[in-house]
């Protein structure tokens, strides 16, 4: 575009001639006024003049001598004042002659640069007819995703409309690839092989120079043929001319140019020149714009199936392709096989190395997994740490021999952190297959996440089958508990049952220990021996600790209210092991017993002896604090671990309750009536209360006694009831 159209400069050009005509006008009235001002001199001399020559042809005309020697002063004054008028005349022709050629210099300087200005102006003028057809042409360059997808289509579109301008031969697109030059040229009107051979070698090697790729760069030449305009004549040397622009700078990580080339003899006129610069100028936005995003549509449909770290299929792919392949296997009668894969503590490699260490160990699993399967498998990466394969035509034994390869190969590879650190993983597996163990995409899902966690609980680093037979009915029973189970809970309907705790030597009431009991909506009950695993595997045990705790401390208030005796017992209340983590328990059990008025001392909470011993750091700092709030603390279930003894002495309890497998078997065995005989002994002597549980008969009750055992429950004592009632059976 001319500079002329900055509007800078056209401001500064009428300034400039506005100050010359300015000072041409200010000569020309100075001159004016000095030439009035001499006029009116001469004037006023000639009036003089002309009195004194009066006056002197006076005196002559006397023949007075005297008289007219008189009058030569006065003839020497004329004289002179002629002399003077003769130089006033002279500088004022003077003066005009300087301001005329001033005047004339300053015309001919504003003649010179208006005439240029004019021819520049005239440069860039368009004619109304052009310019009407450069918009319609401009007016065709909208985008859209069907011009954004298909980009080489559409830019034949617009040529057509282009051609109309301005009838070239050629049109270029060039971009800088990663592996060389993407070059597309469009024929315009027909033109034989030897002309296309002629203008692809001549154009391609421009464009390599001029985006600055190597002359021995890959070329990738796709070519269309526009059908308009004359056919290109064939010459030994084709003359072709091109107007290139550049792809903008904002196109990322996109080099190119973008042009129109002719085989003419005339030049451009300054006109056709700008037209076509301006058309060029939004095309290459067009087409940069529309390569990037298509690009960038590749792109996000590559991403959204694939996992962006490893470049496997993500789980999406994954679920989808597994319908499919459940239908094809269906019509064709095919066997097809599931593996599920999680790495064995792999957190710990996060935590040890560093979540980039982390990454580059699952890329190389990525990679182990593509080279031990076939190119009709897939593979992909459905979590952090979990991997699955959909095996094609692939039967449970074929199935599993990948698997053990699989598993083979990640134990045996080594991978290297950025500190230099050589470490392996090993890898759990699950193998279901279709159609044995499951015909759609939930039972095939299901069957292989049991196979993957039984190989976990196996011991790791193995491959697990899926067992029809068995698995699926108890992950069904298990999921469609823990629903009934989390509906129950909000609907109030686990309930405290208490089963009576006597004084072992005297048989008086003691306690009551609270014991969970499910109601159905139709009024049945069911032991929390059969729903407390499925309690503990989703997480519910919080909300049970809370249901027993608000209904048996409501318990005793209405017993104490009531002045029963039961209100003096004591409340033995279970608790789950996540409440020796510090999650609150204890404060709100403070807190309550506070609100109601309720005794501390009163209240005995119990946990189970293999719970109790799996975390001891946590166990003091939790026993501390129990007492510290005035409650007491009872181990269930002791002499089940293999170090019982051993925790007595870390440990300070006020209450063991012996483990009702040792007590039942008293009278029968040897080794158990020993072994709780010892117990009591021992806990007399370092003061811990003891509570023999599953006391059956009178007879294993009254063994207990002859031991010393203080305390004893069981359903020969009282079976658990939904109130704190005492019924115990005369002795």
């Amino acid at each position: 575009m001319s500079y002329l159209s900055q509007p800078t400069h056209l401001e500064a050009l009428r300034l400039r001639i506005i100050s010359q005509i300015a000072e041409i006008l200010e000569n020309q009235t100075h001159t004016q006024r000095y030439a009035i001002g001499l006029s009116e001199l001469n004037h006023n001399m000639h009036q003089e003049i002309v009195s004194k020559l009066v006056a002197a042809m006076a005196t002559m005309a006397t023949d007075d001598s005297a008289a007219m020697i008189a009058m030569i002063p006065t003839i020497s004054q004329v004289i002179d004042t002629c002399s003077r008028l003769d130089q006033s005349l002279d500088l004022l022709f003077r003066q005009r002659s300087q301001q005329w050629a001033s005047s004339d210099q300053h015309i001919q300087n504003l003649m010179i640069e208006f005439n240029q200005t004019l021819l520049e102006l005239s440069s860039v003028l368009i004619e109304k007819d052009l310019l009407e057809r450069q918009s319609r042409v401009l007016e065709r360059i909208i985008l859209s995703h069907e011009h954004i997808s298909q980009w080489k289509e559409f830019v034949q579109e617009i040529l057509a409309d282009f051609y109309a301008i301005f009838p070239f031969n050629f049109f270029y697109i060039a971009f800088a690839e990663a592996n060389g030059l993407s070059l597309y040229l469009y024929y315009l009107g027909q033109c034989s092989d030897e002309v296309r051979a002629q203008a692809r070698g001549l154009l391609s090697q421009q464009m390599l120079q001029s985006i600055g790729l190597p002359a021995d760069s890959a070329l990738d030449i796709e070519e269309f043929n526009i059908h308009c305009g004359a056919e290109i004549k064939t010459k030994t040397d084709l003359n072709i001319r091109m107007i290139s622009v550049p792809v903008p700078d904002h196109s990322p990580n996109l080099a190119g140019l973008l042009g129109v080339a002719y085989a003419a003899e005339n030049n451009l006129s300054a006109q056709e020149a700008s037209v076509i610069r301006a058309i060029l100028a939004v095309m290459v936005m067009v087409v940069g714009s529309s390569k990037v995003l298509s690009r960038t549509l590749l792109e996000l449909e590559y991403y959204a199936v694939h996992d962006p770290l490893t470049g496997l299929h993500n789980r999406r792919q994954f679920n989808d392709i597994l319908h499919y392949e459940i239908g094809r296997s269906e019509r064709h009668k095919h066997e097809f096989s599931v593996l599920m894969l999680d790495l064995d503590d792999f957190k710990d490699i996060n935590d040890s190395y560093g979540h980039p260490t982390g990454d580059t160990a699952l890329c190389a699993i990525a990679d182990a997994l593509l080279e031990h399967t076939r190119n009709g498998d897939l593979c992909a990466r459905i979590g952090g740490d979990e991997f699955a394969i959909i095996l094609t035509e692939t039967g449970p034994e074929g199935a599993r021999v990948v698997a053990e390869n699989v598993s083979r190969a990640l134990r045996e590879m080594a991978i290297t952190s950025s500190q230099g650190n050589r470490f392996h993983l090993t890898v759990s597996i699950g193998v279901s297959s279709y159609p044995i163990d499951g015909q759609t995409i939930d039972t095939l899902l299901e069957g292989v996440d049991a196979a993957m966690y039984k190989a976990k609980d196996m011991g790791k680093d193995s491959v697990c089958t899926f067992d029809a037979t068995e698995t699926r009915v108890s992950i069904r029973e298990t999921r469609d508990n823990a629903e009934n189970l989390r509906e129950a809970l909000k609907e109030g309907r686990i309930v405290p049952y208490y089963q009576s705790i006597v004084n072992c030597q005297s048989g008086e009431l003691f306690a009551f220990e609270t014991l969970a009991r499910l109601k159905s909506p139709t009024g049945e009950t069911t032991s929390a021996a059969m729903f407390i695993e499925t309690i503990d595997k989703y997480g519910l045990a919080r909300e049970l600790d809370l249901a027993m705790i608000n209904n048996s401390f409501a318990a005793k208030r209405a017993c104490m209210d009531a002045n029963r005796p039961e209100a003096n017992a004591k409340i033995f209340i279970n608790l789950s092991v996540q409440e020796i983590q510090g999650r609150g328990i204890l404060g709100y059990a403070e807190e309550l017993c506070q609100k109601l008025e309720l005794p501390p001392e009163s209240i005995v909470f119990e946990l189970l002896e293999r719970d109790a011993i799996g975390d001891m750091t946590n166990m003091r700092r939790f026993l501390t604090n129990l007492r510290r709030k005035g409650f007491a603390f009872a181990l269930d279930d002791f002499g089940t671990g293999y170090n019982s003894f051993h925790y007595l002495r870390e440990l300070r309890f006020e209450y063991v309750k012996i483990d009702g497998a040792f007590v039942r078997n008293i009278l029968t065995s040897k080794v158990d009536y020993a072994l709780v005989h010892n117990l009591s002994r021992l806990c007399q002597d370092i003061d811990i209360l003891t509570v023999a549980e599953f006391v059956e008969n009178q007879d294993i009750w009254e063994a207990l006694k002859d031991m010393g055992i203080n305390y004893a429950q069981g359903y020969h004592i009282g079976m658990p009831l939904p109130e704190m009632k005492q019924t115990l059976k005369s002795r």
